[in-house]
């Protein structure tokens, strides 16, 4: 999908989910995986979750994901309510990589740019991101400018933009993350959300 429109560097779409269904699933992932700032995969490339399947062929352009096949992971799919969200966007559009994305308390994601995530890239990904766990320590700036993202919350960031993130709290951040390919029914989506931030 091709697009010259600008959109805002962040838009809260109009989803939420259960917190506390996704908080019991995910603690039983991370008794299983867990490691300070410790990623858990949800979905990946097909290779890498079955094993037997060959590597993908080298490829000219990575950043759609289209080099690849991408399957859910065992952690997912001992997830019901996790695979559901995910199966929900699965109605609009592909979904590829899906992973939990930990911080631990008093850590810091540094200053960093993910320069295809992006609305306005071409042959992109976008990621959307629901805060699972999110206390009050937790500061997510984009563009200098702090994010409010509340838990249960599905956002899309323009993460091409420069974005840290610090926790201050007392417990882990933990969000979902979902790379999915931008087309008509997405930006429809994405246009509705009219909140200003």
């Amino acid at each position: 999908m091709e697009t010259t429109k600008q959109f805002k560097d962040r838009i809260k779409l109009p989803f939420t989910f259960d917190v506390e269904k996704m908080l019991v699933e995910v603690q039983a992932l991370k008794q299983e995986h867990y490691e300070y700032y410790k990623v858990i995969s949800l979905r990946a490339p097909a290779h890498l979750v079955d094993t037997s399947l060959p590597f993908p062929p080298p490829a000219e352009d990575y950043a759609d994901g289209s080099w690849t096949n991408w399957m859910n992971t065992p952690n997912l799919e001992r997830s019901p309510y996790l695979k559901s969200i995910i199966n929900k966007f699965k109605e609009y559009t592909t979904v590829n990589l899906v992973r939990l994305l930990f911080l631990a308390p008093n850590s810091v994601v540094e200053e960093h740019t993910d320069p295809t995530l992006a609305l306005e890239e071409e042959k992109s990904m976008i990621r959307l991101t629901i805060p699972i766990d999110n206390n009050e320590g937790v500061e997510f700036f984009l563009n200098e400018t702090l994010v409010p993202m509340k838990v249960g919350e599905c956002w899309y960031l323009r993460l091409s933009e420069k974005h840290y993130v610090i926790n201050k709290g007392f417990v882990d951040r933990i969000n979902l993350t979902i790379d999915i390919i931008p087309n008509d029914k997405i930006i429809e989506i994405i246009n509705s959300a009219h909140q200003e931030f």
